[in-house]
């Protein structure tokens, strides 16, 4: 019998996005826990829901016999993850919860029937949770936890994060069947890759970021860790390509020279994809990610207007994102553009210049999403006596979140599709699209007007 049954309640088969790029990677946070909670003598079970359709979902938590149900939320599991806490109380078990949405709307998931949120970093309260839960007498304030007891919800004091990243173990990669990812990523893309973390929080201070787990600090694992994990990784699961979750891989430049060397003694080479801010780029940090094997670099792009730039706090120029596009690209690596439209105060000169920001700067590939407002940030704060919730709360989630004062859904529309075909100007067709969409999209604005 088991102490703890984690899980995650996403569902592949529910996301017909995902299901068309099919990149699905297991779920770091949960094994990271599973990880941990093993080290300390805990017996743990992982219901990894990926690959699962949601009535083996059901049956796999009915037929587990931990007394305690642990489940990771975020914005797109909301609604499954309340399905799941329904389920795991009406089977007599305990449930906490944690991730991102618990830590930013605990109260809204204790009354749903969670007997305790985790806020923030999991591995240290989550152990002291774990026994109170199975024995049933949550009674008092946790650190680092919101709990119910009875009609009562009680707060305990922030609990401190983890110092030394080092301590951890490694994911449990061994309780979910990497194979099988793997095998989709294979045959999507003719290549596998598994994700690796080296680090935890981000310094910066976008508006519009979400930090409910990690908060603003910063925090690194040493060179020689990460390049026994991956080097663990290459032998044990042979991936062609490496995936490094961190906000900003190449922020600590001495950090990476470095990793590098680690790698280089382990003779690793392992080509990867890692995430960047194109003012921790320049052309020694591009050379040397050419030399470690990097095939794409993905820049937080979020608009061509440094006015919008200044207003999200994001502390880049678009001309410092260009510069450092076409660095990467002449070092041999792609480049991949995060686009954000719809964030409080873009006008139409905004989006013009986000159009003309892409034209000048040719990424290899870009992701273009409109701005929502994510509880807990500066951008919510901003917005929040104007939100305009679509539906009830356990329904929803903020991606859902609009806001008067910005133009509608169908302006959008258009405005997604004239950026997205700017970017893409080389082609007649795409040209031709892009002024229709400037149309539709001038054509709503001056009807707002």
């Amino acid at each position: 019998m088991s102490d703890l049954l984690l899980t995650h309640a996403y569902c592949l088969a529910e996301d017909p996005r995902e299901r068309r790029i099919m990149r699905p990677y297991p779920p770091l946070g949960i094994l990271y826990l599973s990880a941990y909670l093993k080290k300390l003598r805990f017996r743990v079970e992982v219901l990894d829901t990926t690959f699962a359709h949601w009535s083996e979902v059901e049956q796999g938590l009915r037929a587990s016999r931990a007394p305690v149900v642990g489940i990771y939320t975020n914005l797109m599991t909301r609604s499954r993850a309340l399905r799941l806490i329904r389920l795991a109380r009406e089977a007599g078990k305990s449930v906490v919860v944690g991730g991102p949405d618990a830590s930013n709307y605990p109260r809204e998931y204790l009354l749903f029937g969670a007997d305790a949120v985790v806020l923030g970093e999991g591995e240290h309260t989550l152990a002291e949770l774990l026994p109170l839960l199975a024995e049933k007498r949550l009674e008092h304030a946790v650190a680092g936890a919101a709990v119910r007891r009875g009609n009562e919800i009680l707060f305990g004091p922030p609990r401190p994060l983890v110092p030394d990243l080092d301590a951890l173990p490694w994911p449990d990669r061994e309780a979910v069947c990497m194979a099988r990812y793997l095998a989709a990523w294979r045959a999507a893309h003719g290549m596998g890759s598994v994700s690796v973390s080296t680090a935890r929080g981000c310094p910066y201070r976008c508006r519009w970021c979400s930090k409910a787990v990690f908060g603003d600090t910063f925090r690194k694992r040493s060179p020689e860790r990460v390049a026994d994990e991956v080097a663990d990784i290459m032998e044990r699961y042979r991936p062609e390509s490496i995936w490094y979750v961190d906000d900003v891989f190449t922020i600590k430049p001495s950090w990476l020279e470095k990793y590098a060397r680690e790698l280089e003694k382990r003779r690793i080479r392992a080509p990867f994809t890692c995430i960047t801010r194109a003012d921790r780029v320049d052309a020694r940090i591009a050379w040397l990610l050419s030399e470690m094997g990097c095939q794409q670099v993905w820049l937080g792009s979020e608009s061509g207007s440094d006015r919008l730039l200044a207003a999200m706090e994001r502390g880049v120029t678009a001309e410092q994102i260009r510069q450092a596009t076409h660095l990467l690209q002449r070092a041999g690596i792609r480049v991949g553009l995060f686009v954000m439209l719809g964030y409080v105060g873009e006008g139409l000169r905004d989006i013009r210049e986000t159009a003309a920001h892409l034209r000048r700067t040719h990424p290899d590939e870009f992701l273009i999403t409109v701005a929502y407002p994510i509880k807990g940030t500066a951008f919510y704060r901003e917005v929040a006596d104007r939100l305009k919730p679509a539906r009830p709360w356990e329904e929803s989630s903020d991606r859902e979140l609009d806001f008067r004062g910005r133009y509608g859904r169908a302006f959008y529309y258009f405005a997604t599709r004239y950026v997205s075909n700017a970017g893409r100007a080389a082609s007649p067709i795409a040209r031709l699209k892009g002024w229709l969409a400037a149309g539709g999209m001038y054509a709503l604005a001056w009807r707002r007007s």
